[in-house]
């Protein structure tokens, strides 16, 4: 692996401008197809081979409106009024007529035909139904039910439209974003203490950015792509991007400030960093491609989307970097008499004063237990409120407090119960009979459960067997009651048909969500076993250490469960909710802690193998176990230090967004950055091989001869003469 990225990062910085112009040519090529050819995004979740999936695919083709998205306009009269006064009553009726012009409309039903006004006469509800999923109505569509909500208002009417047919829609850059990118250059500017190094940095990871979000796009027309994949491609492709390029830029600024030629330095830094850059982005990309393995399809897109954004970042770290340092040449040496130069002139710090790093270092070894005790501790009481993790699908009561959906959501909650903006169908078919008369007899039957707070009449469908019931719940659609509703009604599914003669089956926007929620729930420790045993096998691999991969994967598990615990403290329990301004509290986004694995789990290897390896180097050279450890993490504390700064701003970047899927992932990515870079790696992982001493290092002799060795710092290519980096010179 050293010597084919050798021999890449010599042909890239001579062939520059060719790798350059393919890359161009590339984005180009890209941007012309999602232009010409992109489509719309598509955030449904669809979970294959569940009841309520099945039920859902039924109703699409007999009763197209009640498998489709839906809107709501909510009217409330004014204070001391009725909304069933005359002049309202028409009002509504005007604003139905309108709604029913709409494109795509199917079904407009008013509270005349469905009951919807609210006990104390205040508030009216007109439902819109679409035959669409949310992703194919048209906004268009949608501006004709606001401006029948608007008329409405003009006679005195409060109005507010919500309901499915809202939500998140589309990538989201703005301010916080690129004030994390902001903050990522001034990172980079203080590391190398130089404007060109830090935009060296940049400009590949901005353009393999490009590179990966324009192919994602491209993909819409043929493979259904959510906003939030685009999104978490975007953050995840951001963040790694400019990490690998400082990892293998900081390596070649070293070697030119000890004279090695440019061509050659950039060629053995992509050797021996880019070794290591591809090792961590291999298991960023395998763990994210791993989510595949569950069976949802939103997901599967979600982690390959993510994966081929990390692909791209590897990809422009062992190719682009190397060609553009070929354009800068001699001018990213650093200039003599600065920080850099001397660190480089004097890798040992003997000459000098020690680093914060390295101070920071000894000062965790020199007291170890202490150490390990202290953080454990810490990362323990983080990690306790996630024994309390409940995990669900935001829906419009996690929207802005300003938008319209919120409003309409906030005044249903309000006037009707929580249980109306998260209504349940239940699908019933009869073998023989009549199906109203079955369906009839089955909504009796759900009267009786608990939780339940109103049964509307079975509505029959264009199978005479089938009829559909809307079951109100007494609980929102977030709650853990609508849940166990969503289990008692399947429970009770045998004694009906029994009963009736009909079967039953929960479908409808919230029991979806619940499925897609006890789907990834039941899914959570297998995926975890699996990449703590891929990161058990690698690191001792890599390490050649039976300690280091038991410490790493202890350490690994510790930052998940403490990221866990404090998303779980904000976001479920609302601690500090006002203070960094939450709209809602309610349960985790239920693929929140897959995608925090998968990602942790390669930055975790990532710091893993910069730290470690020094460490490692030392120990060959000297056999002193605590000195391997200060010496070695010398020349890792600074780049690892300013890898996770980097990576932390990017992820918080994404945290002020008004988006109730991606705003609780970027906290959750940021914290667990910080906790793993620096109470783990950098405190924990000293103190641990302090302690253990010697017995760090040890591996069965059996087990050492039988595993491959992964070279993954490039030792053999630093140890080999400089006569085989050349190139044969021909022969006179």
């Amino acid at each position: 692996m050293a010597v084919l990225l050798h021999r890449l990062g010599r042909s890239a910085y001579r062939h520059r401008k060719l790798v350059l112009g393919i890359w161009l040519v590339v984005l180009a090529a890209l941007l012309t197809c999602a232009g010409v050819f992109g489509g719309k995004l598509d955030d449904r979740f669809a979970v294959p081979g569940t009841e309520s999936q099945r039920a859902l695919d039924t109703l699409g083709k007999t009763l197209p409106e009640a498998s489709g998205a839906g809107a709501q306009i909510v009217f409330t009269a004014p204070e001391g009024h009725r909304v069933t006064e005359a002049r309202y009553t028409a009002a509504v009726a005007g604003a139905e007529a309108a709604a029913a012009k709409a494109p795509q409309v199917k079904a407009v039903i008013g509270p005349g035909r469905s009951g919807a006004v609210s006990a104390d006469r205040s508030t009216a509800i007109v439902q819109v139904q679409y035959s669409v999923q949310r992703a194919e109505v048209r906004p268009s569509s949608l501006e004709v039910i606001e401006r029948a909500a608007k008329a409405a208002e003009n006679n005195g009417l409060r109005a507010s439209v919500g309901g499915s047919a809202y939500g998140s829609n589309g990538v989201h850059i703005g301010p916080s974003e690129i004030i994390g990118v902001a903050v990522a250059v001034l990172v980079l500017v203080v590391t190398f203490g130089s404007l060109l190094a830090a935009g060296m940095s940049l400009l590949p990871a901005l353009l393999g950015v490009a590179v990966g979000l324009t192919g994602l796009l491209a993909l819409t027309p043929a493979v259904s792509i959510s906003s939030t994949a685009v999104t978490l491609a975007l953050m995840l492709g951001l963040a790694v991007g400019i990490d690998y390029i400082l990892f293998i830029l900081t390596r070649h600024r070293q070697q030119l400030a000890r004279g090695t030629d440019p061509q050659e330095s950039i060629a053995l830094a992509n050797g021996t960093a880019g070794s290591a850059v591809v090792f961590a982005g291999s298991t960023v990309i395998i763990a994210l491609a791993a989510l595949s393995v569950i069976g949802i399809p939103f997901l599967t897109v979600m982690g390959l989307g993510a994966a081929g954004a990390v692909l791209v970042a590897v990809l422009a770290a062992i190719t682009l970097l190397p060609a553009l340092a070929g354009f800068a040449g001699t001018r990213l040496t650093p200039k003599p008499g600065r920080k850099e130069a001397r660190r480089a002139a004097d890798p040992d710090g003997s000459a000098g004063r020690a680093t914060l790093g390295a101070r920071w270092v000894r000062t965790v070894v020199a007291k170890p237990l202490l150490t390990v005790l202290a953080v454990a501790g810490i990362l323990v009481a983080l990690a306790l409120p996630a024994a309390d993790l409940r995990l669900g699908l935001p829906d419009n009561g996690s929207a802005p407090v300003t938008s319209t959906e919120r409003k309409a959501y906030d005044t249903v909650n309000d006037k009707f119960g929580p249980g109306f903006n998260g209504p349940l169908l239940v699908l019933t078919e009869t073998d023989k009979g009549s199906g109203a008369h079955a369906g009839a007899q089955a909504a009796q039957k759900l009267r009786d459960l608990k939780g339940v707070k109103a049964v509307l009449p079975p509505a029959p469908t264009r199978d005479p067997a089938q009829t559909v019931i809307q079951v109100i719940p007494e609980t929102g659609p977030d709650s853990a009651r609508t849940d166990r509703l969503v289990r008692d009604i399947r429970a009770a599914a045998p004694d009906i048909r029994e009963t009736t003669g009909a079967t039953v089956a929960v479908t409808g926007t919230t029991a979806v969500n619940i499925d897609v929620s006890n789907r990834l729930s039941d899914s959570l420790l297998p995926f975890m076993a699996i990449v703590v045993g891929l990161s058990l096998i690698l690191l001792t691999m890599v390490f050649r250490s039976l300690v280091i991969p038991l410490k790493a994967a202890v350490g690994f598990l510790l930052s998940v469960a403490a990221s866990l615990g404090t998303v779980v403290a904000l976001f479920q329990w609302g601690w500090l909710a006002d203070t960094l301004g939450l709209a809602h509290t309610g349960p985790v986004v239920s693929f929140l802690p897959i995608i925090l694995i998968g990602v942790l789990f390669g930055l975790a290897m990532d710091y893993e193998v910069f730290l470690v390896s020094g460490m490692r180097e030392e120990w060959v050279h000297t056999g002193a176990a605590r000195h391997s450890v200060t010496e070695g993490a010398r020349h890792s504390v600074r780049v690892v230090t300013a890898a996770a700064l980097i990576m932390f701003t990017v992820f918080a970047g994404f945290f002020p967004l008004d988006d109730a899927l991606i705003k609780p992932i970027a906290f959750a990515l940021a914290v667990g950055v910080a906790i793993d870079a620096f109470a783990v790696r950098l405190t924990l992982v000293p103190a641990v091989l302090a302690l253990a001493g010697r017995h760090a290092w040890w591996l069965p002799a059996w087990l050492d001869r039988n595993l491959p060795d992964l070279d993954v710092e490039g030792t053999r290519l630093q140890n080999a003469p400089k006569a085989e980096h050349k190139e044969p010179q021909p022969v006179h």
